[in-house]
């Protein structure tokens, strides 16, 4: 997910994209606790995305950056 993808999105979408991503490391965490995760760089790339999501939420609450 690119971040200019992310910008085009309601605040709506984004909440729903949160929770999916926080939803999807859970799970991830769960697979690498019992060592059925194939890939760990998906940990890294969820924990990205959030950190995304996020900011482009923050920088609207603030009225920063571009808005679409």
């Amino acid at each position: 997910m690119k971040a200019k993808e992310t910008r085009q999105m309601s605040e709506q979408e984004l909440n729903n994209k949160l929770l999916e991503l926080k939803t999807e490391l859970f799970n991830l965490r769960f697979q690498l606790a019992t060592g059925q995760l194939d890939n760990p760089m998906r940990i890294k790339a969820v924990r990205k995305d959030i950190a995304r999501v996020k900011t482009i939420v923050r920088e609207r609450e603030l009225g920063i950056g571009k808005e679409v």
